[in-house]
């Protein structure tokens, strides 16, 4: 008698699971991976909305893009604000529905599709055991010796690396041309993405990575290491804020919009700065975690809007191309 039992138990357990609803959520590997917020958000959602959340990890704004209507996803999350004008292009995007008055944001949020849950500002990060003098601004950096390695990411493939661009081109202007012919000599290698430039960093093959002013938080919380630290300029840091969107298609329509009501719920956003390492999108500062509270934070934040940014990524492309092919 045991063995059908048993069988019949077994037999049971899929029908069980695909009684609940599946809300498919495509988002960037560092996203998704177990290391990042992907398993706390899904440990999150899934107590209290009866259903099962599922991460696809890739390049999520590609993915879309080409499956077009026909996509299975229901929630499109870690976009950015440098890249948000080709999606929201595609007509894919459904409104969040949420008021975002009072968001802890240095700029103001009137976007009524891509909902931001995190920001942070990019910043050179350093190792004061191995650089003992860092370039105060980028003026410095720029004229540093050439035997200073840098180690940063292409803007091909990388949000990081498209950020840099869009730094550079709001702190030079006309003038990026020749600040990138300064900077090239200095840069040890241009790596695909982020994680194997911080690698590499973090290994000791580079005096300083292009990463994020608060990525210091994470050396401190989890290692008990205050040796890294960012490089913080007076010309300003430039402003990036990852969003979520909801898919116009979505067959889990209902389901999809308490996803996006949650987001800026006091219970997500506490999980931003501990699980992304970046800054909650709202959340009162005194509620940040001591570590977040107590980083040195840039004077001046340097912003493009999704459609300047677009407008600039061609010739700021072309400029970082020129300064690098040879």
């Amino acid at each position: 008698m045991r063995l059908p039992l048993m069988l019949a138990l077994l037999a049971a357990t899929p029908a069980t699971a695909q009684d609940k609803p599946v809300l498919t959520v495509y988002a960037g590997e560092s996203i998704a991976s177990e290391w990042g917020p992907g398993p706390q958000i899904e440990k999150g959602f899934e107590a209290f909305c009866a259903c099962d959340l599922r991460f696809v990890a890739g390049d999520e704004l590609s993915r879309i893009l080409m499956e077009g209507e026909r996509t299975e996803a229901d929630i499109v999350f870690g976009l950015n604000t440098d890249v948000t004008a080709r999606a929201r292009a595609s007509g894919l995007f459904a409104p969040h529905g949420q008021d975002t008055t009072g968001l802890s944001l240095p700029i103001a949020w009137t976007d009524d599709i891509f909902l931001p849950y995190n920001w942070g500002e990019t910043a050179f990060m350093y190792n004061e055991t191995r650089l003992e003098n860092p370039p105060a601004s980028f003026a410095e950096l720029l004229e540093a010796p050439d035997d200073l390695k840098i180690v940063i990411q292409d803007p091909r493939s990388s949000v990081s690396g498209l950020a840099l661009l869009l730094w550079v081109k709001a702190v030079y202007g006309d003038d990026a041309p020749q600040a990138w012919a300064k900077l090239a000599p200095k840069v040890l290698t241009v790596t695909k993405g982020w994680s194997e430039s911080y690698g590499m960093f973090t290994e000791g093959e580079a005096d300083m990575v292009l990463s994020y002013t608060t990525s210091p938080a994470y050396h401190i919380a989890s290692e008990n290491d205050t040796t890294k630290k960012a490089a913080i300029f007076p010309e300003g840091h430039y402003f990036m804020a990852e969003v979520a969107a909801r898919v116009r298609t979505t067959d889990q329509p209902e389901l999809a919009q308490r996803f996006m009501d949650w987001i800026l719920t006091p219970e997500f956003q506490a999980t931003v700065p501990l699980a992304n390492w970046s800054l909650p999108a709202k959340l009162p500062q005194a509620d940040w975690p001591p570590v977040m509270r107590d980083l040195p934070r840039p004077e001046k934040t340097l912003f493009y809007s999704e459609n300047e940014a677009e407008a600039l990524r061609p010739t700021a492309l072309d400029e970082w191309l020129r300064a690098f092919s040879g």
